[in-house]
């Protein structure tokens, strides 16, 4: 099963798929029917005009070709013309998750109002425990005075009817560290200086407004072009994200044109490995606690927002820098891809010396659409190396956790604390950590709930994901035909 469907997932699917093909079919530069296509002269208006649905489809296919909609006028060049810039880079762009302005549809701030489900009851508990009188009660019902609200929720919890409830700001509440903020005219905009690229903000957009650069032209391009090997560094996340093997899988990878399949499971041995050493002396020279590092979104959390928290911060490096490292030792012109669930990978990747690229699973779902690969009809083909079960349990709540445990023993005491997603209240947690200290001596921090499985990149419900990373790891270097991965 897929992720829920909404309008945005699908569109977006779409105009990847479309554009993907569009290169595969060596017409890249003529795409400016893309916009009609998906937006066709009947569709019904959903920002007032089919030309406006238009404008903004164009700015979303600018994202798909790794082009920041925000720092270019769209209107300047036809698509085509986009796409040849495209074509003609060497070197990625600086990662960033940036909004389309036209597509924003400059939200209201969250806020708490009354429904019509307000009683006007007798005991009127939203006006008694209100801290700043901004309830009064007018012709039987309660209403909320917003310039003295301060959005504390104590009506809402206090209501017997459940009458108040709080109107969101999707892309805002989302982000974990306040990174986005509205202009005069209510538009959204993202701080790049506080951005951690977790992607949230991205996924709870319902108007589509919030793209990131991708990287999957620049993935096929070297496909197509090079002569050098390229390869797949598979994510363990992977299981469940698509129908038949893993050894199905590795042969659709190359039949797309990958030389070879590595699992990045085998990083992560290495990662716990060394996690567990740096742990355990850690402990022994007396350090209160320490923090898993191998999120990059979180590692990035930590030392801009939580400066005081970052050296209680794991310095072993993430599963990716090792497979990546290990894939050039062997062969230092190869070309190294990261396949994954996370947005914040391309952050990582900047400064990793070993990793090229970086796609997300949407992006490879949807060149697998367009090149009409069946993953489940493709011949089964081994990975190049594989993991112990340690590694392979990395992108479930608990896992980084679980398989450095496995390899302390009981040389220290670990005492766990699971950070399931970071969040504001989550930030608060780790913040007083780093200021107080705790109960617990090993912190994992996965910035996504659920752990890898519920990325931005993802196209699998992260509960029916994390079930097939666990038979997966269970499967230990029992690698055959029956290791489902869908």
């Amino acid at each position: 099963m897929l992720v829920p469907k909404n309008n945005v997932n699908s569109m977006r699917h779409n105009l990847l798929t479309k554009i993907a093909g569009s290169y595969l079919n060596n017409r890249l530069t003529d795409i400016e029917n893309i916009p009609a296509e998906l937006i066709p002269d009947d569709a019904t208006p959903i920002r007032g005009s089919v030309a406006r649905d238009r404008e903004i489809i164009k700015e979303q296919c600018l994202a798909a070709l790794g082009i920041c909609p925000d720092e270019i006028n769209a209107a300047e060049k036809t698509l085509g013309e986009f796409a040849q810039d495209a074509l003609r880079r060497e070197n990625l762009c600086i990662n960033k998750i940036s909004v389309i302005h036209n597509a924003c549809a400059a939200c209201k701030k969250p806020q708490h109002v009354v429904s019509d489900q307000c009683r006007g009851c007798v005991a009127r508990p939203c006006m008694v425990n209100c801290p700043k009188k901004a309830i009064s009660f007018v012709d039987g019902k309660a209403q909320i005075d917003t310039n003295l609200c301060i959005n504390c929720g104590i009506c809402k919890e206090s209501c017997p009817y459940s009458a108040i409830i709080k109107a969101p700001l999707p892309c805002e509440d989302a982000c974990p560290v306040n990174a986005l903020y509205k202009d005069e005219e209510g538009k959204e905009h993202i701080d790049h200086e506080k951005c951690v690229s977790c992607g949230q903000c991205l996924r709870s957009c319902p108007f589509g407004a919030i793209v990131e650069r991708y990287q999957m032209i620049d993935v096929l391009r070297k496909i197509k072009e090079t002569d050098k090997r390229v390869v797949a560094m598979l994510a363990p996340a992977v299981m469940g994200q698509f129908s038949g093997t893993i050894n199905n899988l590795v042969g659709a990878l190359k039949k797309l044109g990958f030389s070879d399949v590595m699992e990045v499971a085998v990083g992560a041995d290495i990662t716990t490995q060394k996690e567990a050493a740096e742990f355990v002396e850690r402990m022994e020279e007396g350090q209160k606690f320490m923090t898993t590092s191998c999120c990059p979104a979180y590692f990035r959390a930590a030392h801009v927002h939580i400066p005081e928290l970052a050296p209680y911060v794991s310095t072993t490096k993430t599963p990716m820098y090792y497979t990546a490292e290990l894939l050039k030792q062997e062969d230092p012109d190869c070309i190294c891809v990261f396949v994954g669930p996370c947005l914040a990978k391309r952050m990582e990747a900047e400064s990793d010396p070993n990793t090229d690229y970086v796609i997300t699973f949407d992006e490879l779902h949807a060149i697998f659409e367009a090149t009409q690969i069946n993953v489940t009809e493709c011949p089964e083909e081994n990975l190049d190396k594989i993991s112990h079960a340690q590694g392979r349990i990395f992108p479930i709540s608990g896992g980084v956790a679980g398989a450095v445990a496995s390899l302390v023993g009981d040389k220290v005491e670990l005492k766990l604390e699971k950070i399931d997603g970071l969040n504001k209240d989550s930030m608060k947690i780790l913040k007083r950590y780093a200021t107080k200290g705790g109960e617990n001596n090993m912190i994992e921090v996965m910035t996504c709930a659920g752990g890898c499985v519920g990325g931005p990149g993802c196209i699998a419900l992260a509960k029916k994901a994390a079930r097939a990373v666990e038979t997966y790891a269970q499967a230990g270097e029992q690698l055959t035909s029956d290791s489902k991965i869908g």
